[in-house]
């Protein structure tokens, strides 16, 4: 059985491939997904910690069923996706004696959906996951990890805004744009669908784990390829806009911030997007005062251009079409534009789209599917052609700054496999040096960063403007940094060792170090890092 799941922020899609209609499905999970005669169905990307040191959690519905989502408890976590792979400052809090990362928020969240699709679909031969464009390593290599101990034969992985392009099911040879806005982040991708590959190629994806055989081997259906020719990202989703709506009456009405009027905010904005005016009713259990939290379009927009939404949408949209150019693509030369995330759903979205784009060239009929169901065309044939979104480099002593820096070795928008290695010579420093380290870094880019951090029981991503290149290492711990030992031990003055750095079809950034002085190899083709 082959199962794509779009984890997403807000809420989770989860679709099969029927193998009698050829065609992908959504699962709908009794307990988890909401019990509502909603198309699609969702697994709201919830979770509340009954007993931490048994692995007692409740997911998705359960959490809502109960009325846990809405009370200011410790043991309840909501968006904790933005905060897989990042360095939070601010306290993570201890249930039953053990310290909680949202890692093991996040790997409690799917092990137990997929424990019951396991128990529910008899089996899972064959899993993709989505993930955001915009995403360190840390994120995937938590991912990776997670799928490591799951009961699952093969997994791949895929970008969020590919699988989406994928799943609208559009004319081959097309340049399609997805702009892909949930709950935590917006990514915008051009993607070009190709009808003619070579033969024999084998649909890899970004594979995490390998079972013996591929079920796309055994699939009848041409092997179609996927090129993604732009790429763009902000960490900006639904859950910002909540927050600031909650802001807003926290300001004007003196409201409380808390779970139950986050819920309250999030109704209104989703009201929002089908009316003009939305209206909610609170009613503060301490204090015994009621209010009616009301709210138009104008407001709501209001709050967005104060809060800097469009800029950052325009600024993520102008990075997209600069790649696109490059490609030799204008904006005219763009033929279809798809919107999926539930935060495309809102009107000043599908305004500020249009602003770009005719109408006719703009589709949004499948705001939640579209991931997901496009995921499963890897299993069914789709090789993904892909590039590297960010840089990678080696560490070194900025001496006139008397700082540490990075210079980059493998730059974003690299194609991988690589047809030709980067080369980098190093010497010793120092006398009779024995081995030689190295430190390498995943290179963020240099406009800004985003900050992670607690305020108050919510968590909030934010740009911010830094001088220097947000990294994330690599290898630096103890027993990685070490690439080459030196025998005889090396001295300052000449280059001793050749690094070859080479990304493969994998997307394993791998080197090969040679010796100068001796000819010899002493690293051949060596794992340092999975990439993307």
């Amino acid at each position: 059985m082959a199962i794509a799941i779009d984890f997403g922020t807000s809420n989770t899609v989860i679709t099969r491939w029927n193998p009698v209609t050829q065609q992908p499905e959504t699962i709908n999970l009794p307990g988890l997904s909401i019990q509502q005669n909603l198309n699609p169905s969702l697994i709201p990307s919830l979770v509340y910690v009954e007993q931490a040191t048994q692995d007692k959690v409740l997911v998705g519905q359960q959490v809502r069923d109960r009325g846990l989502d809405i009370k200011s408890d410790s043991r309840f976590f909501r968006s904790f996706k933005r905060g897989i792979g990042a360095n939070i400052p601010g306290f993570l809090p201890e249930l039953d004696g053990e310290n909680i990362t949202f890692e093991q928020v996040g790997t409690w969240f799917l092990t137990k959906i997929i424990s019951e699709l396991a128990r529910t679909e008899g089996g899972l031969d064959s899993l993709v996951l989505t993930v955001p464009v915009d995403s360190f390593e840390t994120y995937r290599y938590w991912l990776g990890n997670v799928c490591q101990a799951l009961p699952v034969e093969q997994v791949r992985m895929l970008d969020e805004p590919t699988a989406a392009a994928l799943g609208y099911g559009l004319a081959e040879q097309e340049n399609l744009l997805v702009i892909d806005f949930g709950g935590g982040t917006l990514d915008l991708s051009l993607v070009c669908l190709d009808k003619n590959p070579q033969a024999n190629i084998k649909p890899v994806g970004f594979l995490l784990k390998w079972g013996n055989k591929s079920l796309a081997e055994d699939s009848q259906q041409k092997v179609k390829t996927a090129r993604v020719l732009a790429k763009s990202g902000q960490n900006l989703g639904g859950t910002d806009i909540d927050n600031w709506i909650v802001d807003y009456f926290a300001k004007t009405q003196k409201l409380p911030i808390n779970s139950l009027t986050t819920r309250l905010a999030e109704r209104l904005k989703i009201q929002l997007s089908t009316q003009d005016r939305a209206s909610e009713f609170f009613f503060d259990n301490e204090t015994f005062e009621s209010y009616e939290m009301e709210l138009n379009r104008k407001g709501l927009e209001e709050l967005l251009k104060e809060n800097g939404f469009f800029d950052r949408l325009h600024d993520a949209m102008m990075t997209l079409l600069q790649q696109a150019r490059r490609q030799g693509i204008e904006l005219n030369d763009i033929n279809a534009v798809l919107l999926v995330g539930g935060s495309v759903q809102l009107h000043a979205v599908q305004t500020w789209v249009n602003q770009y784009f005719e109408p006719e060239k703009i589709r949004f009929e499948r705001p939640f599917e579209a991931i997901a169901q496009g995921a499963l065309q890897i299993t069914q044939g789709m090789e993904i052609k892909d590039y590297l979104y960010h840089s990678y480099g080696v560490r070194y002593w900025d001496r006139r700054n008397q700082r540490h820096s990075w210079q980059p070795i493998v730059k974003a928008g690299q194609a991988y496999p690589m047809t030709q290695p980067v080369e980098l010579v190093l010497g010793a420093s120092v006398e009779n040096q024995p081995s030689i380290e190295l430190i390498l870094g995943e290179l963020g880019t240099d406009t800004g960063s985003t900050e992670v951090y607690f305020d108050g029981d919510r968590l909030i991503t934010r740009n911010i403007k830094c001088l220097t290149t947000p990294v994330k290492p690599l290898n630096d711990k103890e027993g990685a940094r070490k690439i080459a030992q030196l025998s005889p031990p090396g001295f300052p003055g000449s280059d001793r060792i050749k690094i070859l750095f080479q990304v493969d079809d994998k997307c394993c950034l791998r080197i090969t170090v040679e010796d100068l002085l001796t000819n010899d190899t002493l690293v051949e083709n060596q794992l340092v890092a999975q990439l993307k």
